[in-house]
């Protein structure tokens, strides 16, 4: 057979994303991602660990598993990220080094996320990375050519990933969602997507994550409007006002510093996480944040700069911090545990701009420090968020437009696929195909 696909990550569970597609003699890896909770605990029980490699990191099983693609090894000719988020692109400093003849190749701001990662790691990848603009097609080799059409996420630069083969098309829209009125970028290409659907699709591997979600997924521009009505709408003067989400969500990021324009409050942005997806933005001339915000990463750094603030009013200030998911090493865990040097008080507000990533470690981090908040009054906001992830009739809209032979879910595990099993046997779509980790399948 032709094409054949191996699904090695992010089939069994939710995160580690990564799939190899075999056209022939050829093998293309398609998203490289990191399964965050368990990278997460991997850091926090071994702390004093400095280097990380492909092999720990594999027996913690926050890498995917490339020997299931052993007899492959030899013929993978790119390694190709849809977008610049950890559980996409995260593992390629620790596993690209497998395949040390195949380029890394993505759109500007997912290589540059990945140049930020190599950097903070400080690991130095043979692998060329190779840079294609949005709705630009590249080639891969005298057969194969992969087209990015650019789509709406959470993260600037997200692409449906089409690889155009001699035997057809195969697409992969992992995390997408279908937003009309975005905040940074254009609406999706609607028009190419539909192109793609009327000269015909091979196979769909699709996004399952948010498919229990019978409806479409608000824009971002409606989580603007969260805010808005919370910093703008609430009494907060003489009061602190922290603001935490995700460090690379460059468009809420956006909203949350117009919005503190009007407050007339000083912007400051602490945390290394948001000083790396700022910065890659700002290298690439997406965003110029740094005319309107302090920005600090290094800990002696921060914790001068929280005295300041503790010192000449806090209600001067608009703190953006780490920590929206409770995680213990970062800015705002560490506040509320009095490990730095600002106090919060009575009424002070702290807005979580983010969901809580429903994985146990995430769960049980955030009771903490929304436990730990409360014993000092300080006002929660939370959930002023929406998804940047496709709801069940996104799904069904997308696979209206794709119109494909065959469609893989990806991005959960097998309770979610089914429903989109079951959604595309409503709409007539009969090859529907629910993996795990490890599986191949070939397409006739």
């Amino acid at each position: 057979m032709p094409i054949e696909i191996c699904t090695i990550g992010g089939f069994s569970k939710t995160e580690g994303n990564s799939v190899a597609v075999k056209i022939d003699e050829q093998v293309i890896i398609l998203d490289m991602g990191l399964s965050m909770a368990d990278y997460v605990k991997f850091q926090e029980d071994f702390e004093d660990i400095t280097t990380k490699t492909y092999k720990t990191l594999l027996k913690a099983r926050a890498v995917p598993d490339y020997g299931f693609i052993e007899d492959w090894k030899d013929k993978v000719i790119a390694i190709i990220p849809s977008h610049g988020h950890l559980d996409h692109v995260g593992a390629i400093p620790f596993a690209a080094s497998l395949f040390p003849h195949a380029p890394v190749i993505s759109t500007p701001y997912t290589i540059e996320v990945l140049r930020t990662i190599l950097d903070d790691e400080q690991i130095q990848l043979t692998n060329n990375l190779t840079t294609v603009d949005l709705n630009q097609t590249y080639p891969l080799s005298k057969d194969i050519k992969i087209e990015f059409v650019h789509i709406t996420h959470s993260i600037p630069h997200t692409a449906i990933l089409v690889l155009h083969t001699p035997y057809g098309k195969v697409m992969y829209a992992n995390d997408f969602k279908l937003d009309d009125t975005p905040i940074l970028g254009q609406k999706p290409n609607y028009k190419r997507i539909k192109e793609l659907g009327d000269e015909g699709v091979k196979l769909l591997i699709m996004n399952c994550l948010y498919a229990p979600e019978k409806k479409k997924c608000p824009s971002e521009s409606v989580a603007r409007q969260m805010l808005k009505d919370i910093m703008l709408g609430t009494n907060s003067r003489g009061k602190a006002m922290f603001v935490t989400t995700f460090s690379s969500h460059i468009a809420r990021l956006k909203s949350i510093i117009e919005l503190g324009k009007k407050l007339n409050r000083k912007i400051v942005f602490l945390g290394r996480s948001l000083d790396k997806y700022i910065s890659a933005a700002e290298k690439i001339s997406l965003v110029n944040f740094s005319q309107d915000i302090i920005q600090e990463k290094y800990t002696d750094k921060v914790i001068k700069r929280l005295r300041q603030i503790q010192k000449s009013g806090k209600d001067r200030y608009l703190v953006v911090c780490t920590g929206h998911q409770g995680e213990p090493r970062a800015i705002l865990s560490k506040i509320a545990r009095g490990e730095l040097p600002f106090t919060f008080g009575d009424g002070d507000m702290v807005i979580f701009s983010c969901a809580v990533i429903p994985v146990e470690v995430n769960i049980k981090n955030r009771e903490k420090l929304e436990a730990a908040l409360s014993k000092d009054n300080v006002r929660i906001f939370k959930d002023v968020h929406v998804s940047g992830h496709g709801h069940l009739e996104d799904h069904r809209e997308l696979l209206e437009m794709v119109k494909p032979e065959n469609i893989i879910p990806v991005h959960a595990g097998p309770e979610k696929a089914e429903i989109i099993k079951e959604l595309a046997a409503k709409m007539g779509y009969k090859n529907t195909f629910v993996m795990e980790d490890g599986k191949r399948i070939k397409l006739s």
